[in-house]
């Protein structure tokens, strides 16, 4: 038998390699799976539900594909975790909240319906924080979730669970939902890769509203091209969902390389206060890329803090309307109070107020989209720190980068900028570590609905900086 730490650390490329040439069964990469979950779990807390018996029942199903040749689908045999936040039919889905304990979905979200068509094998659901609304993972139902390069640190969210359970080998694949940064902050902070997908590329269908254009759902994983077989998956037009995109985008397995790009890089997108070990990370990055033959200038995006407060609008009044019924149910108690605080707050905003958001996000395309004509792809941090604790106060007051105060709810996010610009496919990859052993992050921005140049670039970049023997020591 292989070692389990071995086999728990495969990527799913690599597992569907091995399940091919039969020197691995999806059995015995299950169970070595299931082992490392039973091991480290119960310190990192990424989990809702698990579903081991089932799933391993499925394994010996997909078993039987490999050893008849026939059927064999695209992700046959691998393990995922689906976010608490995405329906599954017929399994409880609590959204990280009391309000829906023990609550049963009706159908299953497109997107993951897909992974499982595709062969993938659910074996448990990853936390996330109460109706997904911050970038750190903790809630009364299901208490804190933390990150295993130091256990006194987020995993980031609101995809925290999915973060947490592929940088400690307790998954190969699992899904997020990015609104504002919840795919890309917990892959910054746990060292692997989440891609944010340009809007109407993923069919979504798990709001009352499938315009909503800050909120996408899209793959993680610890590796690019495992992100881009399942993005080629989950991606594609879909009867449920009538923005998404004709005709399906498949990304080709071989991806040309980037030689003689031009790539713009921003510190600090023109406003954000940024952590110096992150600042270090980033210019590494820059390195990495020259070294590529590829010519990196720094650009000035020139926005401001007015970004945020747009971002906010937005995210305000669709919590409002998602959940102002449901606040008004409940006693606030039930409820974590910062959340109910912003669906308080997006009770208040004007149908005005709400409108002038495309204002601003007009006038960040107006810096941006000249610079994006002029170059191939823009990089710059996915987070200004490295990561917060892990039971972090979205209502801090004394919450400061480089004695600075800034917003402790998303000041330090270098993500909710490209949901307001949702038609930018983004993708961050691992950038380096920090002194407490936490990871750091690069953001991949491409122009509008340009994927494929996104995951050229990530590739090319995971290729002379490679993170993969990298395993957190849990």
């Amino acid at each position: 038998m292989r070692e389990t730490l071995e086999l728990s650390y495969l990527t799913a490329a690599e597992a569907l390699a091995q399940f091919r040439a039969k020197t691995l069964s999806p059995v015995e990469y299950l169970r070595a799976v299931i082992e490392r979950c039973e091991r480290v779990n119960p310190k990192l807390n990424a989990f809702t539900y698990t579903f081991f018996e089932r799933a391993l029942e499925l394994a010996k199903d997909a078993e039987a594909r490999y050893v008849k040749g026939t059927n064999v689908r695209p992700l046959e045999g691998i393990p995922v975790v689906i976010k608490d936040l995405h329906p599954v039919e017929g399994e409880i889905t609590t959204c990280g909240s009391r309000v829906l304990e023990g609550v049963r979905s009706e159908y299953t979200a497109p997107a993951v319906q897909r992974l499982f068509d595709a062969g993938a094998i659910m074996h448990a659901r990853s936390t996330t924080p109460e109706y997904a609304h911050a970038g750190y993972t903790y809630s009364a139902l299901w208490g804190v979730t933390r990150n295993p390069w130091n256990l006194d640190y987020s995993p980031g969210g609101s995809s925290g669970g999915a973060g947490a359970a592929l940088a400690s080998g307790m998954t190969a694949l699992a899904d997020g939902t990015d609104g504002g940064g919840s795919i890309r902050i917990p892959s910054s902070a746990c060292g692997v890769v989440g891609y944010k997908p340009p809007f109407g590329r993923n069919p979504l269908n798990i709001l009352p509203t499938n315009f909503e254009l800050l909120l996408m759902i899209g793959p993680m994983a610890r590796s690019v091209e495992d992100v881009r077989l399942m993005q080629n998956v989950m991606c594609g037009p879909h009867v449920a969902d009538i923005t998404t995109l004709r005709p399906k985008l498949e990304i080709p397995e071989a991806l040309e390389g980037i030689e003689g790009w031009k790539i713009a890089y921003s510190p600090d997108l023109g406003y954000v206060q940024v952590d110096p070990e992150v600042q270090s990370n980033t210019l590494d990055c820059v390195a990495a890329f020259k070294e590529l033959g590829c010519r990196v200038d720094e650009v000035d995006v020139g926005w401001n803090w007015g970004v945020l407060d747009a971002w906010q609008t937005h995210w305000e009044s669709l919590s409002a309307a998602l959940l102002g019924d449901i606040v008004g149910r409940y006693r606030y108690e039930e409820m974590n109070r910062f959340l109910v605080q912003t669906v308080q707050t997006g009770l208040t905003h004007s149908a005005e107020k709400l409108k002038k958001t495309e204002y601003v996000r007009t006038e960040m395309w107006k810096t941006l989209g000249p610079i994006l004509e002029k170059y191939d792809v823009l990089i710059c941090p996915t987070l200004a720190i490295p990561s917060v604790a892990a039971e972090h106060d979205p209502l801090d007051p004394g919450f400061e980068i480089n004695g600075r105060r800034v917003d402790p709810y998303v000041g330090w996010y270098f993500t909710y900028q490209f949901n307001l610009l949702s038609q930018l496919p983004v993708m961050s990859v691992p950038s380096g570590f920090s002194s407490a052993g936490v990871p750091t992050g690069l953001q991949i921005v491409g122009r509008p609905y340009d994927d494929i140049s996104v995951f050229r670039a990530a590739k090319a970049f995971e290729q002379v900086r490679p993170w993969r023997h990298h395993h957190p020591a849990i």
